[in-house]
């Protein structure tokens, strides 16, 4: 029969795992709320950028705020990942997802986040570049990425997308059609914004870069946003199957504990009423 104390150690040690477990759902859970509220704000402010950039832009493309010419005729891949190995197995669905169809001649890939790093350093696929995913959910900077994209061709984005706590699922967006989309689903504005009623300094066609660059800032931020909620939600999911574990295991652990130790009670109580018969003889 196994030593009351290395239940009671057991038990104890269980229990400082159901609180952590519960607490670290808790946080992810915190993390997950105040995301999608920024998100959100981030899908109003590009809704009002993009009122401006539509009246004044020159033409109908996206130049993607380029002030000098393409250096890379290759397309670029950036795949979005997380940090540690806590996000399940929704890293290894971003990297299979991109690499199905990879071809060195024609493309390269630029990851954020050192999980994906490692998974494409142990499959040996090549990548040119790799990012720190930002720690922080409120200050990300964008910048680097934003100069990549602007040297490439095309630019292609696999990353984690939020569908429910229960469901993250892998999602890849060509950055030009994604504009156009993103467009045609804001809604018009009543001002007029126009060379007609402002002046735009140093020139109209700076500002239209500028508004470019600024909108795919914008974009960039809410993909590394989107991809922090859906591993948060990932991070919430893990975390509230292990508590339920635990509770489990503490169950268990306690009844285990309880009835040994009315066990040991009833054998002490038979050798004090055996100790007595024998006195009694």
């Amino acid at each position: 029969m196994r030593q009351l104390s290395d239940l009671a150690q057991e038990r104890d040690t269980m229990a400082t795992v159901l609180e952590l477990t519960g607490a670290f759902e808790g946080i992810a859970s915190m993390h997950i709320s105040q995301i999608r509220d920024r998100v959100l704000a981030s899908q109003k402010f590009f809704g009002e950028l993009w009122n401006i950039y539509k009246q004044i832009r020159v033409d109908k493309q996206f130049h993607f705020g380029r002030h000098r010419a393409i250096t890379n005729n290759k397309d670029l891949l950036i795949l979005v990942t997380a940090e540690g190995s806590f996000s399940g197995d929704i890293d290894e669905r971003v990297v299979a997802s991109a690499v199905t169809n990879f071809d060195t001649s024609t493309q390269e890939i630029v990851v954020v986040g050192t999980h994906g790093a490692a998974q494409l350093a142990q499959t040996h696929i090549p990548y040119v570049r790799s990012f720190r995913l930002p720690i922080s959910d409120i200050a990300i900077n964008v910048a680097p990425l934003v100069g990549l994209v602007q040297l490439y061709k095309s630019t292609t984005i696999f990353y984690p997308a939020y569908i429910s706590l229960s469901n993250q699922e892998v999602k890849s967006i060509q950055m030009s059609a994604w504009v156009d989309e993103r467009g045609k689903n804001v809604t018009a504005a009543a001002d007029d914004i126009s060379e007609r009623s402002y002046i735009f300094e140093p020139s109209t066609h700076a500002v239209v870069d500028h508004l470019e660059r600024s909108m795919i800032n914008i974009m960039l931020g809410e993909i590394i946003m989107e991809s922090k909620l859906a591993q948060y939600a990932s991070r919430f999911a893990a975390m509230h199957a292990a508590r339920d574990k635990a509770d489990d295991s503490l169950s268990g652990l306690k009844n285990n504990y309880n009835h040994a130790k009315r066990r040991l009670k009833d054998e002490r109580a038979k050798e004090i009423i055996n100790g007595m018969r024998k006195a009694a003889l």
